[in-house]
């Protein structure tokens, strides 16, 4: 049987949950967000994806759209081709840091450079709703790293 798109509530659930209701690259949670985030499959189906668990991601609505069916982009820096960061594969940690004002995600690998541009992770709105969110101290989500 091929994979589709369909995924029973019971997966996307486990999703969300495995994701503590964050974007897995963003890290924008979904508490805060007027549209319920989706399900990204991080190797696209029409890429040889699955439906497997272990190919999904939580991704807020920006992150999916930019992200479409991409899987590497070029790291602007070096010029090479890079995979975008992949959220079962990779540690957040690793790739990103915020800010220390906490509104801009800043790349520690190439794969971090071609993420935050392929997925325009700074984008003027999002760091207008993560400074009022930092504000409330409900932005950056706990454990993510800031620079010192």
């Amino acid at each position: 049987m091929s994979a589709n798109r369909y995924l029973s509530e019971i997966t996307i659930e486990q999703v969300h949950q495995r994701a503590n209701y964050l974007c897995e690259y963003c890290h924008a949670s979904e508490k805060w967000h007027y549209v319920k985030f989706t399900v990204d499959h991080i190797i696209p189906i029409n890429k040889a994806g699955s439906n497997s668990i272990d190919n999904l991601a939580l991704a807020c609505f920006h992150c999916n759209r930019k992200k479409s069916n991409k899987i590497s982009a070029i790291d602007e820096q070096s010029g090479k081709e890079v995979p975008l960061f992949n959220p079962r594969n990779n540690l957040w940690q690793e790739h990103f840091i915020w800010s220390t004002d906490k509104t801009l995600i800043i790349a520690l690998t190439a794969i971090g450079r071609a993420t935050i541009t392929t997925l325009n992770l700074n984008r003027t709105r999002i760091i207008n709703i993560r400074a009022a969110d930092v504000e409330v101290g409900r932005y950056p989500p706990p454990g993510d790293p800031i620079q010192a």
